[in-house]
């Protein structure tokens, strides 16, 4: 059994990380700004700007709820020390365990906000856009991609994120073509942004009469929804329109007119879809703002100047790519091949327990040691 003595150097060096949080989130320079902001809300004409008051809320949203996270954290500790303190002084090993949990929660709390530092990329904070394409396979693949979709979404739910379909092609006989969901809320997109790559899959095939094994690959695509603030220009006639009917997943039909806009940019042969307004128009604009976000995420990963100098970036979605793979047999296991890191329940997995490979690729992203696939 672990002693007082133990417990009480594990919280010691809780109180030093706590410390350094405090610095690196710059609380007492968020607080500052928080009264600035909320000085700024009472003034005259506040609201004459609807864009501009919604800025401010926004980024008075955020600097409180970082406040939040970090007096909260403060409360676990004290917590912590206090059951420590009582340890002590009714000398009763009986409470040791409670102890034991109690200063737990806060190491846990730490690694939690100790995330957070580490989503301090240009996009991190904004909303995430993921486009979801099976690879090569036909049914087996669709299928794939269906699974991640009801994955990313379940993820989403569970921690209080909006998730909204933005477009959904069903497969030929399963799954899906093509789907993309927009997920919402605070560093959604520094959070998944390590998702974006080739997901492998090897289980015993559902649709093979013979039961053999299959091996499927999906391509995830995680890109962050830019703000008013960002422009990018893209020509009109480098855009091909076209129209089709909304449907939904799992065949469920949405709209019986022709509302549903594909964009195609032709000097890329990027290819963009949403369904999820009943209007045409307004399908189109966030259509634009999905392509618009892509190109710009190319152009600044590959350093280019100008949109024009996208060429073309369609990788195979096969063998050799895969950031992750998924094995139901002839054993469970989840390994991400980036990090290394693994986790032997299939199923929780596919239910959205994704926290321990996102955790392990920002620790690992920000210390520089990312492994090549």
């Amino acid at each position: 059994m672990i002693t007082i003595d133990e417990l009480k150097t594990q919280l010691a060096a809780h109180r030093a990380a706590i410390d350094d949080l405090g610095e690196a989130l710059a609380i007492r320079a968020s607080e500052k700004r928080v009264a600035e902001l909320e000085n700024k809300m009472t003034m005259p004409g506040f609201y004459d700007d609807p864009e501009a008051s919604a800025r401010v809320f926004s980024e008075m949203g955020s600097l409180k709820g970082k406040l939040e996270r970090y007096q909260k954290l403060g409360s676990l500790y004290d917590d912590a020390e206090t059951m420590l303190l009582l340890c002590e002084e009714e000398n009763d090993p009986a409470l040791i365990p409670e102890a034991e949990a109690s200063v737990g929660t806060v190491a846990a709390a730490v690694d939690e906000l100790q995330l957070i530092t580490l989503l301090s990329g240009q996009y991190d904070k904004n909303n995430a856009i993921l486009t979801f394409h099976p690879g090569t396979g036909g049914t087996e693949a669709q299928d794939w991609a269906d699974m991640l979709f009801r994955m990313y979404n379940r993820w989403g739910a569970a921690h209080g994120y909006k998730v909204s379909t933005l477009d959904y092609q069903d497969g030929d006989e399963a799954g899906l073509k093509s789907a993309s969901i927009l997920i919402e809320g605070p560093n959604a997109y520094g959070m998944l942004k390590g998702e974006n790559g080739v997901h492998r899959l090897v289980r015993v095939s559902p649709f093979d009469a013979q039961s053999r094994r299959q091996t499927s690959f999906a391509s995830l695509e995680v890109m962050p929804e830019l703000d008013d603030s960002i422009q990018v220009e893209i020509r009109p006639e480098d855009i091909e329109m076209q129209v089709y009917r909304s449907s939904g997943a799992g065949g469920q039909h949405i709209n019986k007119t022709s509302s549903a806009v594909r964009l195609i940019h032709k000097p890329t042969g990027i290819v963009v879809s949403c369904q999820t307004e009943r209007s045409q128009f307004q399908n189109r604009d966030t259509a634009m703002k999905m392509l618009a976000s892509k190109l710009y995420q190319i152009k600044e990963q590959e350093h280019l100047d100008k949109i024009s100098d996208i060429k073309g970036v369609q990788k195979e979605i096969a063998w050799g790519h895969q950031i992750r793979s998924y094995v139901f047999m002839p054993y469970t296991l989840v390994k991400d091949h980036r990090t290394g890191y693994e986790n032997g329940n299939v199923q929780a997995v596919m239910d959205g327990d994704l926290d321990g490979f996102i955790n392990a690729y920002l620790k690992a992203a920000s210390r520089g040691e990312l492994q090549e696939t």
